[in-house]
């Protein structure tokens, strides 16, 4: 192979145009494609900033030429040679440097390479494990550059922002005490202290916190996190996110201020004009408009209740429903009343996948009303379902009767996939919006116990204290979430600064005094030294990155994602580890190990 001994790069190939016309250049790169044309040979070289064409005839350099006979794809090059202009037939305007090419005089193979899995190239359709395990090749592919680069931008651009602000970043640990509410941590086992185990950070929530007790006042951090959970599109077992926290804030500042943080980012980034202030809707509303905290707002399509329009008629199932407590609720699928009766009956083992019992639904046609159910009801109460439901002629009216978290959560994920199937959603939309007044708890049927719905560090409102102890269930959080498009990209609170209070709901939450000692003893002790009133937010990273490169996976802006089954296929971890190493950190399995059998 050759060395670049005698030779330095000069230009990236994407810096190639007629305006270097003339000039000798140095590029290195891989190959991206080679057509031999009988006395000329082309080349196009790329480099993370893009490709540029090469041309090598015998009658510049008979040595070049030959060597470029014998390069294959994905070599890695280094070349010189002299910038060139097209000529006006030959000009490419879809690639930057389309008016240049440069004509090869030497030509050095710094290493070769056996044919790769798949294309170098974008939009290939290639299983993604595939794709995992040969990462290396996959982030040689353009669109797979540009997402990193983007997330770089977006990283940098948060940081010029928060130390504008007066923020400090700052690291904070990643071998922490491990805490079990919430989700499941990963461990990790301490060889100096048997039988003790670290935990990696589900957030830096307790130590930033404590930095505000530290008086450093504002303090931001790009940080690793990880939780033991199950995944999916949008979730991974590390993940990165935008972690603030704020000293003598209100909430309203908060919101601004991160307001006008993602203006000015997406501003910078992508030259979007995001408009200011954003929507806030409280819990309740984003629950009976649209079923979800994280409601997407890009269309219409909202739950109506109904169930005063329904109330007394001869339909059993709506009337059991509402005499035991429940409601009947509504989306209104504008001009579908002709949908096909198996579709319909697809709607229905979809609405049960969320919990509902079923679906009732009635088509609005020009021939009349279509419908299994309406026999049961009189005129009057059709004309005040229609009018509580907006029905005009041509629409489909669909129907969920059950307690009101059902019908949210089957409704909410029904008005969504009828969305997407009637193609509604503008996919160039960015819909941002709050949701703010959360319940401060939920009550966990399994373990019979409330629960922190955010996380136990979050502080109720004021006005909802006396309710702590008598009635949890009414006592609403100082807690907010940045919605994205039907994504919760950012959550946060203004968080408890006094150890009396973050008793009570250590109380609240089923902790015992010593409990509460025994995990979180040093931020009661560190609250009882002058703690200031603070709050914050954290960002995820990978998720917001992943909506600005319009992807449907955060895997594709992450560089060395895991699978779905929390693996790596690239470096085969998690894998075995010699049992010598467990011994020296006093652990044992009771996995049985398969002993390899060898045949006489």
């Amino acid at each position: 192979m050759d060395t670049m001994a005698g030779l330095k790069r000069t230009h990236a190939c994407n810096d190639l145009h007629k305006q270097q016309d003339g000039e000798e250049v140095v590029l290195c790169g891989w190959v991206a494609r080679r057509r031999d044309h009988g006395g000329l040979i082309f080349i196009d070289l790329r480099d993370r900033s893009g490709i540029v064409q090469i041309v090598f005839s015998p009658d510049v350099n008979q040595e070049a030429f030959k060597k470029a006979e014998t390069v294959r794809t994905e070599y890695v090059l280094c070349i010189r040679g002299r910038v060139g202009l097209r000529s006006a037939e030959t000009v490419n305007m879809n690639v930057a440097t389309g008016e240049v090419e440069v004509y090869g005089e030497e030509l050095r193979i710094l290493n070769q390479a056996k044919t790769p899995p798949f294309y170098i190239q974008d939009n290939i359709d290639v299983d993604e494990l595939l794709r995992l395990k040969y990462r290396y090749l996959d982030l040689r592919r353009p669109e797979m550059q540009r997402n990193l680069i983007l997330r770089h931008r977006v990283t940098k651009a948060m940081r010029d922002f928060f130390d504008k602000q007066g923020f400090l970043e700052i690291e904070t640990p990643m071998l922490i005490k491990s805490t079990p509410e919430g989700a499941r941590d990963y461990l990790v086992p301490s060889r100096v202290n048997p039988g003790k185990f670290f935990a990696l950070p589900q957030s830096p929530q307790i130590f930033k916190q404590i930095l505000m007790v530290a008086g450093m006042e504002r303090y931001f951090q790009i940080a690793r996190c990880f939780r033991d959970e199950d995944l999916r599109a949008d979730r991974q077992p590390e993940f990165t996110q935008l972690d603030i926290e704020m000293s003598f804030i209100d909430r309203e500042e908060i919101l601004v201020m991160m307001e006008n943080m993602i203006a000015q980012l997406f501003k910078e980034i992508m030259d979007i004009q995001i408009p200011t202030p954003f929507l806030r809707l409280s819990y309740e509303e984003a629950m009976n408009r649209y079923g979800s905290d994280k409601p997407d707002i890009r269309f219409g399509m909202e739950l109506v209740d109904i169930s005063e329009a329904v109330r007394g008629s001869d339909f059993k199932v709506f009337e059991t429903v509402l005499r035991n407590g429940g409601q009947v609720k509504a989306i209104n699928v504008k001009g579908y009343a002709n949908i096909a009766r198996r579709e319909l009956d697809s709607l229905v083992d979809y609405v049960a996948t969320y919990g509902a019992k079923g679906l009732a639904w009635i088509c609005n046609t020009a021939e009349g009303i279509k419908s299994p159910i309406t026999k049961f009801f009189s005129e009057e109460i059709i004309a005040n379902i229609f009018s509580a439901a907006e029905v005009k002629e041509g629409d489909l009216l669909l129907m969920v009767a059950d307690k009101p978290a059902t019908v949210a959560a089957a409704l909410g994920q029904l008005r969504l996939e009828m969305a997407r199937r009637l193609d509604l959603i503008d996919p160039n939309k960015l819909s941002f919006l709050w949701v703010v007044d959360f319940p401060m708890f939920e009550y966990d049927e399994e373990e019979k116990r409330w629960i922190a719905m955010h996380h136990m560090f979050t502080s109720p409102r004021d006005e909802d204290i006396a309710y702590l102890n008598s009635d949890p269930g009414r006592v609403k959080a100082k807690a907010y979430d940045m919605i994205l498009n039907g994504t919760e990209i950012g959550g946060g609170s203004i968080r408890i600064y006094n150890r009396d209070l973050q008793e009570k709901i250590f109380k609240t939450v089923g902790f015992s005094a010593e409990e509460a000692m025994d995990k979180f003893g040093y931020m009661l002790d560190a609250f009882e030294y002058g703690t200031p009133p603070h709050g914050g937010i954290a960002f995820g990273l990978d998720r917001m990155i992943m909506i600005m490169a319009k992807r449907s996976s955060i895997r594709d802006v992450i560089a060395f994602p895991k699978t779905q089954s929390a693996t790596d296929v690239m470096s085969q971890a998690p894998s075995e580890v010699a049992p010598a190493q467990l011994k020296e950190l006093s652990i044992k399995t009771d996995i049985v190990q398969k002993k390899t059998v060898h045949k006489q």
